[in-house]
């Protein structure tokens, strides 16, 4: 792909959202031109004054009744004058400018990176690519968002910064360490073995029984410099690699390390620092998930254990130790959104098994383990980058990993429990709810749309299975397992007219949330979009 083509697809892309999120009253500025000759369709975007934007080739999209042809030469700074007239005078504009043209440089970036990459990628072993590593992470790395449109963005982050120690460049990266006192530090678990004395860091070892030592990513010890409780390390101490994340990195076969990183991604406002309160709230919903599995044994489901963790209060000196169960360590680990990302063997990752059976089982294993779980009031933010699949005895397992933006109703969840049940007692009032319709647009927004259609749209577009098969894949293992006591999430499902979907870059970047009046812009939703899981002639 060259730069010109890559801009009008990222353009394409980053209008695609503008129009979905009907962001300003966009689409009251649309006029629609049928054609019946190629391209099927065309808008013209009439912009207040006597602009005029035609935009060509307008098809059917995923989540939208119209998406932009990739392909027609859009300049990003047209889709970005288009932004600018229909904008309110409060919205962060500007932020959202620098973010996509951040994006295009990052683009830009991958363009070049990725060759070099994939041949050094090719010559590694087979048994070095399974375990929770990051040689599917990294692949995954060069992957689009299936909805956000500049998500290959780390928002601050120069290029410099991106060849050190983001995921697409296979860095090693070698962390500090601060010193804070032992008064001001909560922690939980067991640290690895691998944790370091003051001495390792260059400190004096006195400081052994009074002060704790909390790893810190190299890019977030400038904000450390106003902490007169932190005293940083001289010397830097573990070698590590970062995963898809950048900022959980690999320390041992079996072991992540998540420490807090100066960027955004997905929405300047989406922080990549560590809330505090969110490591015992993330310990606490995996206990809750284990709970579950105990009553449900068959479920093909595995949990990295999040249990150790620490912080000092602040959201750039924090941690968590995610462990991985040992049966992963012989696996291949695919995270979802590594799926369809490109192989060093050429095509994509999921080409290596058979397509039809691995998108089936896959699905099979992720819905029945949705389905189950909303029955006990329980909705995972389990997205892509979260969700991995375990392939490598002959049957397919699911594993999961951060689990703080799950939602549970607490009615439902205690009635099967009891009411002495851990769900109440969150830190982050935003996971609990007594409104089953917030939990039903979770599991569309999250499970349906990002983790089963985005790759049945992704494997379509790659001529791997056609979308009618796919789509109809997702349909019919949804209708077999909902049966009478299902009602809810067959109406807001199969027999919705249309499905909910959020409005990520209006609430992420564009528009600050006390104006648009959420408590959570990972939960702002936007207009409804088309249902593909009916027959086109029911839609």
């Amino acid at each position: 792909m060259n730069a010109r083509r890559a801009e009008s697809r990222l353009a394409a892309r980053i209008l695609d959202s503008l129009l979905r999120e009907d962001y300003g009253g966009l689409s009251k500025y649309v006029d629609h031109v049928h054609r019946v000759l190629t391209p099927p369709g065309c808008v013209r975007i009439r912009l207040r004054g006597p602009d005029e934007a035609p935009v060509g080739g307008m098809h059917p999209g995923f989540l939208s009744e119209l998406a932009v042809d990739p392909d027609q030469g859009l300049r990003l700074e047209e889709v970005l004058l288009i932004a600018r007239r229909v904008g309110h005078p409060r919205d962060d504009l500007s932020a959202f400018e620098r973010e996509c043209r951040e994006s295009l440089v990052t683009l830009r970036m991958h363009q070049e990176a990725l060759p070099d990459l994939l041949g050094r990628l090719a010559d590694v072993p087979d048994g070095l690519r399974r375990g929770p590593g990051t040689f599917y992470e990294t692949l995954a790395a060069f992957q689009d968002h299936p909805v956000y449109p500049t998500g290959r963005t780390r928002f601050g982050l120069s290029p410099s910064d991106l060849r050190k120690y983001a995921p697409e460049f296979d860095p090693a990266v070698t962390l500090r360490w601060a010193a804070v006192p032992k008064s001001r530090v909560t922690r939980a678990g067991e640290r690895p073995n691998w944790w370091p004395e003051p001495a390792d860091v260059g400190m004096s070892a006195s400081l052994n029984t009074t002060h704790d030592l909390l790893p810190v990513h190299p890019l977030t010890v400038p904000f450390l410099r106003d902490d007169r409780d932190a005293r940083l390390g001289s010397r830097p101490y573990l070698q590590v690699m970062p995963t898809l994340s950048m900022r959980t990195v690999t320390t041992d076969p079996l072991t992540h390390l998540k420490v807090p990183l100066p960027t955004s991604t997905l929405g300047v406002r989406n922080r990549r620092t560590i809330v505090p309160e969110s490591l015992p709230d993330g310990a606490r919903a995996e206990r809750i998930l284990r709970r579950v599995l105990l009553r449900e044994p068959n479920l093909p489901i595995l949990l990295a254990d999040e249990q150790t963790w620490g912080h000092a209060g602040s959201p750039y000196l924090g941690y968590l130790v995610r462990r991985f169960p040992p049966e992963t360590a012989r696996a291949h680990i695919i995270p979802v959104a590594a799926l369809t990302a490109e192989s060093p063997e050429g095509g994509p990752v999921i080409a290596q098994w058979n397509v039809p059976w691995l998108f089936g089982a896959y699905l099979d294993a992720l819905l029945t383990w949705n389905v189950k779980l909303f029955r006990y009031g329980i909705a995972l933010e389990a997205h892509q980058q979260n969700l991995s699949l375990v392939l490598g005895d002959g049957r397919l397992r699911l594993l999961l990993k951060d689990n703080d933006g799950m939602m549970v109703d607490n009615l439902r969840f205690m009635g099967v429990f009891g009411r002495d049940s851990e769900p109440g007692r969150f830190h982050d009032p935003r996971m609990t709810t007594d409104d089953p319709e917030a939990l039903a647009r979770v599991f569309v927004t999250i499970t349906l749309h990002l983790c089963a259609a985005a790759p049945a749209f992704a494997l379509a577009e790659q001529g791997l299975l056609p979308l009618r098969t796919g789509l109809g894949m997702i349909a019919e293992r949804l209708d077999a397992l909902l049966g009478p006591g299902d009602r809810l999430l067959r109406a807001r499902t199969l027999d919705a007219p249309a499905l909910p979907a959020k409005a990520m870059v209006t609430a992420g970047t564009l528009v600050d949330r006390s104006r648009l009046g959420c408590a959570d812009i990972n939960k702002h939703y936007g207009p409804m979009g088309p249902n593909y899981l009916r027959a086109p002639s029911a839609r």
